[in-house]
């Protein structure tokens, strides 16, 4: 199972980041394999479907059983950094088939919907399976409340059956 962290935070090696990354080794029992930090692409994501490395790392989303695409809330939404990055999938087939978790980092409750809300919607728009609902964390205590593992727990079988499912048909 081919496993990817998209973080698009405006900040390089973020907390969105580290988040990602602890929830898709609690959902799967081991680290992604591959990690794109969204900022760190930079002018290419302007364009539509940079040759070079926007282009490999929409590919590599593209080619994964299951991605975690992580955001902080920005005005009550997801970054628009990772509206660019979506942007250069297709609509309809970009993310066909691929299993996503939406994960977004907030610093209160105020938000908690956003993930289901604002950043699930768009993924579904580019043909992805979102099986379980998003997760939401605050920003500040994701480390050491238990929210990453109470979501890994109630939904990690769902998620990680629907992405071996996903391998299966390949």
């Amino acid at each position: 199972m081919k496993v990817t962290v998209v973080a698009g935070n405006p900040k390089p090696g973020s907390r969105t980041l580290d988040a990602a990354g602890l929830v898709a080794t609690a959902v799967t029992g081991a680290a992604a394999d591959f990690t794109v930090d969204v900022i760190e692409l930079g002018a290419g994501l302007l364009g539509w479907g940079d040759e070079k490395v926007v282009a490999a790392a929409v590919e590599t989303v593209a080619s994964s059983d299951l991605v975690v695409f992580a955001s902080p809330t920005f005005k009550a939404s997801y970054t628009g950094v990772l509206k660019l990055f979506l942007d250069q999938f297709a609509t309809g087939d970009g993310l066909k088939d691929v299993v996503v978790v939406p994960l977004m980092l907030g610093a209160g409750p105020a938000h908690a919907m956003a993930p289901d809300l604002l950043l699930k919607p768009v993924l579904v728009e580019l043909g992805a399976t979102a099986p379980a609902p998003g997760l939401y964390l605050i920003d500040t205590t994701y480390t050491t409340d238990t929210r990453i593992a109470d979501y890994a727990e109630r939904w990690g079988p769902i998620l990680t059956a629907a992405a071996r499912t996903r391998t299966e048909l390949s």
